[in-house]
C-alpha cells in the first residue's frame, strides 16, 4: 500500500497531528500516582459536558481551553479522566458533567469539536478529542455487554469493569474509509448524501465491515454509493473522529470505470468534476467549498494543488 507523504502543500488535518501529550497510559492503574498528580498544583483540569467544553480568547488572538488547577475544579467521584503529561510533567484531567460550570467572568463560551477543533492549539485540541471520545465511549457504554450489570469506572477513564461478572470492557473505535476517487482524466469523484442542503459534496466514505480490509472497503463502498469500480488505493492519513467514535482512514482511489449509478439511499447525486470545473462551480455557489474540520477538505486539497476557497463552511 502507497503511503502519500509530501502533506506540505495543504493545510494540517485537524486533530490528527502531534499534541506534545504523552497519554502515560502506565499511570492509568496506579491510584497512588493519580491521586498524586490530581493533587499538584501544576496539574490542569477541564470539564466536558455532552462533547462541549469552556473556550476562551486570549488577548493576543489564540483560543485555548478553559482548565484550572485541581483545587478549583468542581467535585466529580467516578468521572476523573486522565488524559496524560506534556513534557514539563504537567498532568491533565477531563471530568465528565451534566452540565459546563458557569464563569464569573463571562468572557468563555461554550463549544464542540467541530468549532474548536478549528481554533485550539494542537496540544487544547489533541485533549479535547480525547477527552470527548472518552465521555461519549462512557455515556454510551454503562452496563456490561455480558450480563447487562452496571460498569464501573476503571484506569483513570479508559476501562469499565463489571463487578459480577468480572469483563472489562475497553472504548471502542469504528475504523471507517474516506476517499477522494479520480478516474483516467484526473477528474474527481464527489457525491452529495440524502440530507444534505442543496449544493454540499464531499469525499465518499464508510464504515469497514466486519473480515475486511480498509483496501476492501475502499472499493466496496464506492461502488456501493455511486457505481464505480476502483483499482488502486493509496493510503493518506488518519484522523480521530468522534462523533461518536470512529477513525478516518484517508485514501485516494483510482477508478477503472465512470459511470455512476448513485444508490439512492446514502447518496443522492454524484459527479465527475475537473479542476476547472470544481473552480467554477466554487465560483458560482453551486458547490459549497469544504472548510470544516474533516479530513475530506485535506483530501480535495491534495487533488485541487491548492487551498480551498473559504465561504459558507460545512464539516
Amino acid at each position: 500500500m502507497t503511503t502519500w507523504t509530501d502533506l506540505s502543500a495543504v493545510r494540517p488535518i485537524t486533530l490528527s497531528g502531534a499534541s506534545g501529550i504523552d497519554r502515560a497510559a502506565h499511570h492509568r492503574l496506579d491510584e497512588a500516582w493519580l491521586s498524586a498528580a490530581w493533587s499538584h498544583p501544576s496539574t490542569r483540569v477541564f470539564v466536558v459536558s455532552g462533547g462541549q467544553v469552556l473556550i476562551d480568547d486570549t488577548p493576543d488572538g489564540r483560543t485555548e481551553l478553559v482548565m484550572t488547577p485541581a483545587f478549583e475544579a468542581p467535585v466529580t467521584e467516578t468521572h476523573r479522566y486522565f488524559l496524560g503529561q506534556d513534557e514539563k510533567g504537567v498532568a491533565y484531567f477531563a471530568l465528565q458533567k451534566d452540565t459546563l460550570p458557569g464563569r464569573m467572568d463571562q468572557s468563555a463560551r461554550a463549544a464542540g469539536l467541530r468549532e474548536a477543533g478549528l481554533l485550539l492549539s494542537q496540544r487544547d485540541a489533541g485533549l479535547l478529542v480525547h477527552a470527548v471520545a472518552l465521555e461519549n465511549w462512557q455515556r454510551l457504554h454503562r452496563f456490561c455487554s455480558r450480563c447487562g450489570e452496571r460498569t464501573v469506572v476503571a484506569a483513570a477513564g479508559h476501562i469499565r469493569r463489571c463487578p459480577a461478572c468480572g469483563a472489562e470492557h475497553y472504548p471502542r473505535t469504528d475504523p471507517a474509509v474516506i476517499m477522494l476517487v479520480t478516474d483516467h482524466e484526473d477528474r474527481a469523484l464527489l457525491g452529495r448524501q440524502m440530507h444534505w442542503p442543496e449544493g454540499r459534496f464531499s469525499t465518499l466514505a464508510g464504515f469497514v465491515e466486519p473480515g475486511e480490509s480498509i483496501e476492501e472497503a475502499v472499493r466496496r463502498e464506492v461502488a456501493e454509493e455511486a457505481g464505480v469500480v476502483v483499482g488502486d488505493v493509496e493510503y493518506v492519513a488518519s484522523q480521530p473522529w468522534p462523533f461518536p467514535s470512529s477513525l478516518m482512514l484517508g485514501f485516494m482511489a483510482r477508478a477503472t470505470s465512470s459511470e455512476i449509478q448513485v444508490d439512492g439511499e446514502e447518496i443522492h447525486e454524484a459527479r465527475w468534476f475537473s479542476r476547472a470545473d470544481l473552480r467554477a462551480a466554487f465560483e458560482s455557489g453551486e458547490v459549497l467549498p469544504p472548510t470544516g474540520i474533516s479530513i475530506a477538505a485535506r483530501l480535495i486539497e491534495l487533488w485541487y494543488g491548492e487551498p480551498l476557497p473559504q465561504g459558507q463552511s460545512w464539516s
